[in-house]
């Protein structure tokens, strides 16, 4: 750029993102939040400065000019949440940016290409339309089975087009066509909220779209989430938002001559009825080809049989821009067999259990029907069998179609199809209707879900642990819509529980800070006046408050921020929704009895021990207490700290009264999940909690167990990571790697490409909660940690545990600083440690090592290499290190525990390290 001095610093900023997104359009965000990866190839590189310019055209900001804002060169190492504090934008303006930096010498890099962001509609009055839709509501039973609408505006341009945006509310769903093409590549937009509270608009570039002359947007609406025709256990039929589809959207057109024009809903968009005759987010889609109108969303159709739109009432929910991920196509996939269990009847198997639907192409009569089913199991006559993934819908009429898409011929060739406003949880596609025999190229699979980014690898030398690593990423991002759900096919539920235990394995995988901060709006919306969360969100407003969810599930609300502040680095959920925590607190006080809880469920899929939900409901609502108290005091809030850290304090000797057992060691139950929790959750007294842990450990080892797990989800979660806490990730391992029944293994061995709902595979089998297993791979064999004391990978805790028959191991992770490798391999007692942490960064190393003194750096000695330091050497007593201020310690090994390996402190850089194994490795 212009304006840059000769610049020498080996420091370059890339990767440019303002609110977690590259370059978007349509955010509302009044000081959004600006990030770059700072990139070096050198060891010890480090930010000392950074100026940003802001400007409102790209020509201003190559001449130097930051007319919207220039940062000045601000001493800092920051490169993410760094928020615009230029001039306030106004609704639909475009700021251009770019980023220099300086490094720890006093030189400036050259300044990063640059990016921009545009505001979305920041007012009410920005809306000039109106709320429009083919047909009113008039009640459940009226709507359940309209066909979808289409609408269609023609408008005149006579000029150039310099940029054209569509703003648009499409409820539940849209899909938006200009001048007969599909404009982006979007799907189920917008995304699900609850709709009385909170709705969703997107922001479409529409300009390549538009010409001079006549020109005509289209838009087909689906009924998603808003309009709900299948009875199901959680009563969406009923909720209280519940309407006919209905459309708000605002075209904003800038011509080449500086006219602005606007074209909003009204009663001047024509309507009539689409080939979807029926639709439904559980039921699956039924499209009559015969039905189309070839053209509609072109100019020169003859709409003279369409309707006016009919003017409709809003949704109550104040609208606010979508500012995630969108859903996309991931991959197509092609069958990998085709059987024909019975005559016309077709079986295609997928190869893996996905999310997403089928394309049909086929040719036949017109009018003839093809039905596809979609199963994740097949029955023992060779069918898709949908009884165990339609129990929650199908027992409110066996009749109802679920997971189930019709499409009607229209006899002209050729004819290719797939659904629009639904999706399924399959492996198997059951196909009968056909007019002849289909083999594996009559059908491709589409799947899709949120497309975040992939910022996770793990592999490692057990081909069993790579397979449980596969089978879990698989399942979390099948169950990533715009919320994390539970499963997709049976609910498609946002259960708190479940994402809550899914989020860290989640944040290894894909950048999802935009859905999970999206999500936690979402459960604020949800919360009563006093305090009460439910079991899923969205509800039904209520489905889920009383019988369903408890602390164990409710926690995710601050959990969840809680992991994005230590993995991002960013407390802005924990900030924004503060208010909500005093008051959940509040609530969780008035339900304890001498800060005892007992008002949720239970640990969930469990093998055979029980653990009360008192022990479990108990230690969150400390862990939530103390997360509050950190939260206050990043807020300035003393006394509410000092206030949630008496609560704190109160329910940990009430717990250790209520539960322990002095004399075994023993709490409650003395269940592998009570004992986990107990420990991982730091409710033990220091002095009792060796006792503790070698109570967990031979219930584990023993003879009833036999290294084997016992618990359900709340237990997966606590028990790997608290055994490798206290180190004895030996036992962790030993129970990861199990192959026999109950186990990850196990599930393996029995054909799972997802992860089950429970250890036996009688219920769902695709399912995220059961994942933290792969969150403690990256953190335990491929040694990959957050620094709770440094959030946001500003500072990063290497400590890989070569365990078990391992021999090597290799763990990748695009952190909010850049790419962090651990790989490492152990062989004849030798171990080395390849190691890899961006610019900007330092990291601490917990290396196996028999001696410090033979360890080497590149091959030479650690005290001649460059950015190496040895805190620790082997056989030392580390003080203690410094704990989250949720309690936990993190995957560290306890004070003291520290036989057998080295410490080392690190630059950023690549290293190879070299030492030799201590006898127990």
């Amino acid at each position: 750029m212009a304006m840059a001095p000769a610049f020498v610093a080996a420091l370059e900023p890339q990767h440019l993102e303002c609110e977690y997104l590259p370059s978007p359009i349509g955010i509302d965000a009044a000081h959004p939040r600006l990030s770059w990866l700072d990139v070096s190839s050198r060891r010890e590189e480090r930010q000392t400065a950074y100026r940003v310019l802001a400007a409102t055209t790209k020509i201003l900001l190559k001449a130097g000019k930051g007319d919207l804002w220039d940062s000045g060169k601000v001493a800092s190492d920051d490169t993410a949440q760094v928020a615009y504090s230029g001039r306030t934008l106004a609704s639909c303006e475009r700021a251009f940016w770019a980023v220099r930096v300086w490094d720890g010498d006093d030189r400036p890099s050259a300044w990063s290409e640059p990016v921009a962001w545009e505001m979305g509609l920041l007012l009410p009055d920005d809306w000039h339309g109106k709320w429009i839709a083919r047909a009113p509501y008039e009640s459940p039973e009226s709507a359940d089975r309209l066909p979808l609408p289409l609408l269609r505006r023609e408008f005149k341009l006579d000029g150039k087009v310099k940029q054209a945006r569509a703003y648009v509310i499409g409820l539940g769903y849209f899909e938006l066509s200009a001048n007969g093409q599909k404009v982006g590549d979007h799907l189920l937009d917008p995304g699900y909220t609850r709709y009385d509270r909170r709705i969703l608009y997107v922001s479409h570039d529409i300009t390549t779209a538009l010409r001079n002359g006549e020109n005509v947007v289209g838009l087909m609406l689906g009924n998603g989430w808003f309009n709900v025709p299948t009875k199901a256990a959680w009563g969406f039929d009923q909720a209280p938002w519940r309407q006919t589809p209905r459309l708000l959207m605002e075209i904003r057109i800038e011509m080449a001559d500086g006219r602005v024009m606007t074209i909003s809903s009204d009663e001047n968009w024509k309507t009539s009825d689409s080939p979807i005759t029926f639709s439904s987010i559980y039921g699956g889609e039924n499209y009559d080809a015969r039905l189309e109108q070839p053209g509609w969303d072109k100019p020169g159709f003859d709409d003279r049989s369409w309707q006016p739109a009919l003017p409709v009432d809003a949704p109550k929910g104040r609208v606010v821009a979508q500012a995630i991920y969108p859903i996309r196509v991931d991959r197509l996939v092609k069958p990998i067999s085709v059987s024909q269990p019975a005559p016309g009847v077709c079986v295609f198997d997928a190869g893996q259990n996905l999310t997403g639907d089928a394309e049909i192409c086929l040719s036949g009569a017109a009018g003839t029907t093809v039905t596809l089913r979609y199963g994740e199991r097949l029955g023992t006559d060779g069918r898709v069998d949908q009884s165990g993934i339609g129990v929650h819908v199908l027992r409110f009429g066996q009749d109802q179609q679920f997971q189930t898409d019709r499409y009607t011929l229209k006899g002209h060739g050729l004819e290719r199809w797939h659904s629009r406003f639904n999706y399924n949880g399959f492996r198997y596609v059951e196909v009968t209707g056909a007019p002849s025999p289909l083999t594996a190229d009559n059908l491709t699979i589409r799947c899709f879900h949120s497309a975040v980014p992939e910022v996770g690898s793990f592999t490692c030398s057990n081909p069993l642990l790579n397979k449980i690593w596969e089978n879990g990423r698989w399942s979390y991002l099948s169950n990533l819509f715009g919320i994390p759900t539970d499963c997709p096919h049976r609910e498609k539920n946002g259960w708190t529980g479940d994402a809550q235990f899914a989020c860290e394995q989640g944040l290894f995988y894909a950048d999802g800070i935009t859905v999970y901060e999206k999500w936690m709006n979402d459960i604020a919306d949800e919360q009563l006046p006093n305090g009460m969360l439910p079991g899923i969100c969205p509800s039904n407003g209520t489905w889920g408050y009383m019988r369903y969810g408890g602390p164990s599930w409710d926690s995710a609300f601050l959990l969840i921020p809680w992991y994005l502040y230590e993995y991002y680095g960013d407390s802005t959920a924990l900030r924004v929704h503060y208010p909500e925590y005093l008051l959940y607190l509040n609530y969780l006080t008035s339900r304890a009895r001498n800060r005892i809880v007992d008002v949720g469920l239970p640990d969930w899929s469990t093998w055979k021990t029980e653990t009360p939900a008192a022990v479990t409901d108990t230690a969150y609502y400390y862990r939530d207490a103390r997360i509050i108290a950190a939260v206050a005091r990043m807020l300035g809030k003393s006394q509410d700290a000092a206030a949630a850290d008496n609560i704190a304090d109160e329910i940990r000797t009430a717990f250790n009264k209520e539960f322990y057992h002095p004399e075994t060691g023993d709490y409650s139950v003395g269940s592998q999940t009570a004992l986990g929790c107990a420990l991982y959750q730091d409710m033990v007294e220091p002095a009792n909690e060796s006792k503790v842990l070698d109570r967990l450990v031979s219930n584990i080892t023993g003879q009833v167990n036999q290294g084997h797990l016992d618990f359900g989800f709340l237990g997966a979660k606590y028990v790997l990571n608290t055994l490798t806490d206290h180190g004895r990730a030996d036992v962790a391992y030993g129970i990861v790697s199990q192959k026999t029944q109950p186990g990850w293994g196990w599930q393996v061995g029995q054909g799972a490409t997802t992860l089950w709902e429970d250890w036996e595979g009688s219920a769902s089998l695709n399912h995220t909660f059961f994942g933290d297993v792969n969150a403690w791979m990256m953190k335990t064999v491929a040694g990959v940690n957050p620094d709770p004391a440094n959030p946001g990978f500003k500072h990063i805790l290497i400590r890989p545990d070569p365990v078990g028959d391992l021999t090597w191991a290799r763990g990748s992770y695009d952190s909010i600083r850049g790419r962090i490798e651990s790989e490492w391999h152990k062989e004849s007692g030798r171990f080395r440690l390849t190691i890899t942490i961006p610019a900007n960064t330092s990291a601490t190393v917990y290396l196996p090592a028999n001696a410090a003194d033979l360890i080497q750096e590149s091959g030479k000695p650690l005290a001649e290499a460059q950015g190496v330091k040895l805190i620790q050497g082997v056989g030392g007593v580390i003080p203690d290190e410094p704990r989250s201020s949720t309690g936990r310690q993190g995957n560290l090994p306890t004070p003291g525990a520290f036989a057998g390996l080295a410490v080392i402190e690190i630059q950023s850089g690549r290293y190879e390290f070299t030492s030799t194994l201590p006898s127990n490795k």
